[in-house]
């Protein structure tokens, strides 16, 4: 049920983005207390992007899951911007994250609700 979308502009061969999915992977899953089996991760990677009028290294993050918890989001934005900064080499000041808490009856699976 958790889904990471990853947007950044730097470019990644197809090693690097698996090994990124991965690592994040089994990352959202140790967070969040959640069964990998259930985490989603979507990079986007080579996109045209500008944060504070410049094009230098930047991503931006989108982490939905049902039931997260709001006095979670500081750990969880301090342990996303370390693995995008170690995996793409962004400064953390370059990251926004975007949290959000999916209600279980608006998050479909298996042809059914959570």
């Amino acid at each position: 049920m958790p889904l990471l979308k990853i947007h950044t502009n730097q470019s990644l061969d197809d090693a690097a983005q698996t090994a990124l999915m991965q690592r994040a992977s089994a990352k959202v899953a140790e967070l969040l207390g959640k069964p990998e089996r259930y985490v989603m991760i979507a990079l986007l990677a080579d996109q045209p992007m500008l944060f504070a009028a410049s094009d230098a290294p930047l991503a931006y993050l989108e982490l939905k899951s049902i039931g997260l918890p709001d006095d979670a989001t500081p750990d969880l934005s301090a342990a996303l911007c370390q693995l995008i900064g170690e995996e793409l080499g962004i400064a953390q000041d370059r990251i926004y994250i975007e949290f959000s808490n999916a209600e279980r009856h608006l998050w479909g699976w298996d042809g059914r609700t959570f």
